[in-house]
């Protein structure tokens, strides 16, 4: 089925995130050896200190935890976002190695917008699509066939709406900056899902560094200004069901 959704895996992260945040801020001021504060670490409360260390607003200790997420069924229009986040590794499918032709039409994504249209928009969207494949197919014809080649040229026929895969990965620290602004309301809808995926599914294994974050208003007024959904409770609520 060509049509497509947002689905994100978290493929590795850092063993233990909170221990290694708390074991490096630690030995920020701390004079004794690495292996006495390790312990030190292990046995005392983790969340108490985390929580204390994030109020103090020293964050650099949390970029020592990083997490790798799979993510697929998004569109070119959303790479184009995502990479704007440049504190973060990007490996993304190539339109030049791998090739959208055939007789199926390439993947791609349909805007909620026009779903709510009703059905008949819906099939007008997919009839652009297939259109589009017939372009595709005939310039890769035209200049080689499917290889490397004519796939580099072909391609520019395609639309932001196909479909691309990525493997991902940030440290903490750039997450929680990332889920400030794309799990807010006022951020695209697209971008906002995986967005929230991504929340969750770190949520699970570092719940207390995670505990926060969201956009500004899970913990405070709202960073939008004039621009604000208006809406917070909303928000509050949603962040409250990943807990």
């Amino acid at each position: 089925m060509p049509q497509v959704r947002p689905k994100v895996v978290l493929l590795d992260y850092t063993p233990d995130p909170e221990q290694v945040i708390a074991l490096a801020a630690k030995l920020c001021y701390s004079d004794a050896d690495i292996d006495t504060l390790k312990k030190g670490v292990e046995s005392k409360d983790v969340s108490k200190f985390l929580q204390r260390l994030m109020s103090m607003g020293h964050h650099s200790p949390i970029e020592h935890a990083s997490f790798t997420f799979g993510i697929e069924g998004v569109s070119r229009a959303l790479l184009a976002q995502i990479t704007r986040h440049r504190i973060a590794s990007f490996s993304v499918k190539s339109q030049r190695y791998v090739s959208a032709g055939g007789a199926e039409t390439f993947n791609y994504v349909i805007p909620p917008a026009i779903e709510a249209l009703g059905e008949e928009y819906a099939d007008k969207f997919r009839a652009q699509m297939d259109e589009i494949q017939k372009w595709y197919n005939e310039w890769q014809t035209l200049l080689g066939g499917a290889c490397e080649k004519s796939n580099e040229d072909a391609r520019f026929v395609l639309p932001n709406a196909s479909e691309t895969k990525m493997i991902v990965t940030m440290n903490a620290r750039e997450l929680i900056h990332f889920f400030r602004l794309r799990c807010c309301n006022r951020a695209q809808w697209e971008i906002r899902e995986v967005a929230w995926q991504m929340l969750a599914l770190v949520s699970e294994v570092a719940p207390m560094l995670f505990a926060g974050a969201g956009p500004a208003c899970v913990t405070g007024p709202c960073s939008e200004g004039k621009m604000s959904c208006g809406r917070p409770e909303e928000v509050r609520a949603r962040r409250k069901e990943l807990k």
